[in-house]
């Protein structure tokens, strides 16, 4: 594939850029991607999986001043290793498996900002995922149960509460 700025060398940069959900492809030479100031993986002042990292953890203080909950984050440490949350927040990984204990409160809020939830939705392996699918179908129909209250649907609440005990009463039967 060719360059789609100088047509002329191999692009062997390509980028996606998503911008209000519209996907755009970029296929570049190097040379072309300096002049146009992209960042190179791999290059002096290009990118790294550390540096985003540590931008996503540094958010809340970016650009004002830092809350006490900011501070107090930051002053965090690990009993075990002696890392502290500010070193984390710099190298992007954690010194020991201790840390995760250490760093949880504030791990739930990164992981929300990251991936927009801190409990994994992702796929579940059919055999052994029946009772996880169960769960969360329950989770699901128990948030439904909630509203339906607050809304004063008791009809539809009852309804739900049956859907409910029928799937407590399928997991508990395997």
């Amino acid at each position: 594939m060719q360059c789609q700025e100088c047509g002329v060398k191999p692009a062997t940069l390509h980028f996606t850029k998503i911008v209000n959900g519209e996907k755009t492809e970029f296929h570049i030479c190097e040379s072309c991607a300096r002049e146009k100031g992209e960042l190179i993986p791999g290059t002096a002042g290009g990118f790294s999986i550390h540096s985003l990292l540590s931008g996503l953890l540094d958010l809340e203080g970016a650009g004002k001043e830092k809350s006490a909950a900011t501070k107090t984050t930051q002053s965090l440490q690990c009993e075990n290793c002696g890392m502290t949350y500010s070193q984390f927040s710099k190298l992007g990984r954690f010194g020991c498996s201790s840390c995760y204990e250490y760093f949880n409160s504030a791990l739930d809020p990164l992981f929300k900002r990251v991936h927009g939830s801190t409990s994994h939705v992702g796929k579940i392996p059919k055999r052994a995922g029946a009772q996880i699918v169960f769960r969360r179908q329950i989770d699901e129909l128990k948030q439904e149960l909630q509203q339906s209250i607050t809304q004063e649907e008791f009809e539809k609440a009852a309804e739900l509460r049956d859907q409910i005990r029928k799937l407590e009463k399928e997991i508990a039967q395997e």
